[in-house]
């Protein structure tokens, strides 16, 4: 039987993956998003958007380091899908986060806590998948601006974007189940050394720092605490093969 799978966040580089899928699975998504009348800070246009709704996808997401402003967001758009949500009586949430968050105290993952702590105490039942950072990352890091690309030093585990929309529709057409099993990708890679394949992968002659974050947020980051700590599904494409297929582009089918 069809279901219909509101997805919020549907336009960017995760959503665009999760709407796909639910097309494929023969579902019928919804997407929200500003540029389809729905916004999930405001609330307008939710109600109509996800009425009939079987679930609901969270991938939305804001740019920015500070803790004041991801908080604000999180805070603000998970409190606004979980009230329309309880009214359109959906009967899943489900919501992406990373792996780590509650080991590195970082501006931005203590706004994603805020948004867990909101899912997980809210009224409709909910599932949380932790995932590591996209191979899409290295990518998005080398386009910042500047002379030189200035990298975080981080271990990381990347996934391929594809593989977590995979996941995350496949938990929301399931029971709700709380912290579902953390999911990674198949290798381990310096975050520098990803942003130098990227750049040479495109031709760049960009210098390329890896840069210690001070304090213990950039101890965590560089001793592996973005990494999962024990058993847990693994992704199948690794870095080399999504770089072959997408020349190192963030959003390959944008242009």
């Amino acid at each position: 039987m069809s279901s219909r799978i509101a997805v919020a966040g549907g336009t960017g580089v995760i959503g665009r993956h999760v709407v796909a899928r639910v097309r494929e699975l023969g579902h019928q998504p919804v997407v929200l998003a500003r540029s389809t009348g729905a916004d999930v800070i405001t609330g307008a246009g939710l109600a109509a958007s996800i009425s009939g709704a079987d679930a609901l996808i969270d991938v939305t997401n804001v740019t920015t380091l500070s803790r004041e402003k991801a908080t604000e967001f999180f805070e603000t758009a998970t409190r606004t899908l979980l009230a329309a949500e309880a009214a359109a009586r959906v009967r899943h949430h489900v919501v992406l986060s990373i792996v780590g968050i509650d080991r590195v105290d970082f501006g931005y993952y203590l706004g994603k806590r805020r948004q867990e702590e909101l899912v997980l105490g809210g009224r409709v039942p909910a599932t949380i998948l932790r995932a590591t950072q996209f191979h899409e990352f290295a990518a998005q890091l080398l386009d910042r601006g500047g002379p030189v690309a200035l990298v975080p030093k981080m271990l990381s585990q990347p996934i391929a974007a594809r593989e977590v929309a995979e996941a995350l529709v496949d938990l929301a057409l399931g029971a709700p189940a709380g912290m579902a099993p953390e999911l990674a990708g198949p290798e381990t890679h310096e975050m520098a050394d990803l942003v130098r394949r990227v750049r040479d992968a495109r031709g760049w002659r960009r210098p390329v720092f890896s840069l210690r974050l001070p304090g213990a947020v950039g101890a965590a980051m560089a001793d592996g605490e973005l990494l999962p700590h024990g058993d847990g599904p693994r992704g199948r494409q690794t870095f080399a093969e999504w770089l072959s297929l997408s020349g190192g582009r963030a959003r390959p089918d944008s242009d």
